[in-house]
């Protein structure tokens, strides 16, 4: 199996709305050295993707329903906050003081449906929400990277996710172009000769988290990530594959 190598861009700007993400990335990928080949994935973080698309928020604009009054008095959050939360989710699957625990309306089941504060110029009150549709912008921008570049990468967008039973945050896929999120490999021989039964790996999930790790979560500046030699067979996944159906959820 070859090397997997994860490499930061250098010299990706703060990006503002309208930015051209691909001319950007281009350039990057110039400052570091790397030219595009086949198979290479680029993980680019959710929040330079939302910021080029314009997804802030002021929330002097944002009008509390009373709905959102009543989880903000619950979890301590501002009304007009948890309004965008409220409006950016299919449930709320809990609520206490501090917190607030929602099912996307994207399916992901996330801490305030992803609206962000951090790393988002303008003033505290202004917020920053996940893109409209992940999947689509990374197939925009994979495209977009092809008619430069002439090589279309995979594209992967990750965001930092906590988890249930465990603390701390990782790197989690929300969107992918051109790679699968799910391998099944069910089926297949494991070193004992024996068939392999239920196992199904995220690797969308396992590559964003391994990328996280170059790329940081405060100020280090470096929200793509180019990935060489990572073992998956080229398909046009989505994220979708590994959100678990309602039906096989035993917590639900």
């Amino acid at each position: 199996m070859a090397a997997l190598t994860l490499t930061p861009l250098r010299g990706i700007p703060e990006i503002v709305p309208g930015a051209d993400l691909a001319g950007v990335i281009a350039e990057g990928l110039a400052a570091s050295g790397i030219a595009l080949a086949p198979l290479d994935v680029l993980v680019v973080a959710q929040k330079i993707v939302s910021k080029a698309e314009d997804r802030f928020v002021e929330l002097a604009t944002v009008q509390a329903s009373a709905r959102a009054r009543d989880y903000a008095r619950m979890t301590g959050k501002d009304p007009r906050y948890v309004e965008l939360v409220l409006r950016e989710s299919l449930r709320v699957v809990r609520a206490r003081p501090g917190v607030l625990i929602v099912e996307h309306r994207l399916g992901h089941v996330m801490a305030n449906a992803g609206i962000d504060q951090s790393n988002v110029p303008g003033g505290a009150d202004r917020v920053l929400l996940l893109p409209e549709d992940p999947e689509a912008s990374c197939r925009a921008l994979g495209a977009a990277l092809r008619a430069r570049c002439g090589v279309e990468p995979a594209v992967l967008m990750n965001d930092s996710f906590g988890r249930p039973w465990r603390q701390g945050v990782t790197g989690t896929a929300l969107g992918v172009s051109g790679l699968p999120a799910l391998v099944d490999r069910r089926g297949a021989q494991d070193r004992q000769g024996r068939r392999m039964q239920m196992t199904q790996v995220a690797l969308a999930d396992e590559l964003a988290a391994a990328a996280s790790l170059v790329m940081g979560q405060a100020d280090e500046g470096t929200p793509v990530v180019h990935g060489r030699g990572v073992p998956y067979a080229r398909r046009h996944g989505s994220v979708q594959e590994l959100i678990r159906p309602a039906a096989e959820d035993l917590f639900r």
